[in-house]
């Protein structure tokens, strides 16, 4: 996975696509554009069966240009990265900045595609592929582009809750003081921490739990450990903010009431 930071300072979680999913997209891509090929010669065939040889030989190099390398990059302009084959394997490819491709993006990856695919059989492109930490194949390194996974499984979102143990503390504990940048800290933990190794996962639950500690008061009862206190926190937190939107939201529309009752004056 790699990160994008935008202008407004949002950072961009990437995922590149896998080496056998641009494989199979490819693969794809290149059975519909030879089928295409091979229906346009059977065409121009029927259409003109007593052509020269020299205007024949000149009609097959037009649609093999047209259908393996006028065709992708028209494909690719228009829908800004995405083909057949990226559609069924749900990529789509972007600049190394993570924005939309373009025309000059498309022409380049083109027109070497059909040298590292259709001249090497796909060799070239395998071989720079595989050697790459982003899948490029050498129209991408030469384009400044990448395929990006775009359908990505989601995944579950944990909520914090309150132990049992805990509630009672829990309901009088002082935590409004909670910084915010403490709290994204100690939810996304808790949304990563079936990810961990167990000694991590104890050592960062047991600093983030020190650090809102310093906010919360009082302490939680003996023999709390720090994920419970960490849960707790945060689910409490959660519930204040939302009590008070809702006590907020009430006090408005009481006041809207009391004034849409009041007389109109001239």
């Amino acid at each position: 996975m790699s990160s994008i930071i935008t202008g407004e300072a949002v950072v961009l979680e990437l995922r590149p696509a896998s080496f056998g999913a641009r494989a199979l997209g490819l693969m794809l891509d290149v059975l519909v554009h030879v089928l295409l090929l091979f229906g346009l010669l059977i065409l121009l065939s029927v259409a003109a069966p007593d052509m020269d040889e020299a205007a024949g030989r000149a009609m097959v190099l037009s649609s093999v240009v047209l259908c393996l390398v006028v065709v992708p990059v028209a494909v690719e302009t228009l829908s800004r990265g995405r083909s057949l084959g990226k559609l069924a394997t749900g990529l789509r490819i972007v600049r190394d900045d993570g924005g939309s491709i373009r025309f000059r993006h498309a022409l380049i990856r083109g027109l070497i595609g059909f040298l590292e695919i259709y001249a090497t059989f796909g060799g070239l492109a395998i071989a720079v592929a595989l050697f790459n930490d982003k899948s490029k194949r050498l129209g991408d390194v030469v384009a400044g582009s990448y395929s990006l996974r775009q359908r990505v499984p989601a995944e579950r979102k944990i909520l914090p809750y309150t132990p049992p143990q805990l509630q009672a503390w829990v309901g009088i504990a002082d935590i409004g003081r909670v910084p915010d940048g403490t709290a994204r800290r100690a939810s996304q933990f808790i949304q990563q921490a079936f990810r961990m190794a167990p000694e991590s996962r104890t050592r960062l639950a047991g600093a983030l739990a020190n650090e809102l500690a310093a906010h919360v008061a009082p302490p939680p009862p003996p023999g709390t450990t720090p994920e419970d206190y960490l849960h707790a926190v945060l689910c409490e937190r959660r519930n204040r903010d939302l009590e008070r939107l809702r006590r907020a939201e009430h006090r408005s529309a009481t006041v809207g009431a009391r004034l849409n009752r009041l007389p109109f004056t001239r």
